[in-house]
């Protein structure tokens, strides 16, 4: 008889990634690094302890998004107060505030739970392709698409 076998939090082995962003779409990119984060990729995955990886991205600026949505898709935010509703185009996230826009595409495919907020927290992303992570010997992963 088989056995279906939960992880521990004290076991879970944590590794580091690498992604160069150049040249990828962010929706493709952003779903593959979710599943890495939440550690969907291993066969010890558990729903609800955090056997997810911490992954790197860099060249974030040189992220491609494909269609009309340069110009067509809008992001929102509001700040609670009358009136208060913010909009940007993918065009001014892409431009001015990148690390966000790709931060935002990535944990938007995150649960919106406490374990979320934790996996959010091995999410780092840089415009250029030089990272402050070297001693933790990221491997890298390559993206399909």
């Amino acid at each position: 008889m088989r056995q279906t076998t939960m992880a521990k939090p004290l076991e879970v082995v944590h590794q580091w990634y690498v992604v160069d962003g150049a040249g990828q779409t962010l929706g493709r990119l952003a779903s593959e690094v979710a599943t890495v984060l939440r550690g969907k990729h291993k066969p010890t995955y558990t729903p609800n302890v955090d056997t997810g990886d911490y992954v790197i991205v860099i060249n974030a600026d040189k992220i491609i998004v494909t269609g009309d949505q340069e110009f067509k898709k809008i992001y929102y935010r509001h700040s609670q107060f009358p009136g208060g509703l913010k909009s940007r185009s993918t065009k001014i996230m892409r431009e001015k505030y990148t690390i966000e826009w790709v931060e935002k595409a990535i944990q938007g495919m995150l649960p919106h739970t406490r374990l979320g907020d934790k996996q959010r927290k091995h999410l780092f992303v840089y415009k250029g392709d030089q990272h402050p992570h070297a001693a933790q010997q990221p491997v890298e992963l390559k993206i399909k698409g």
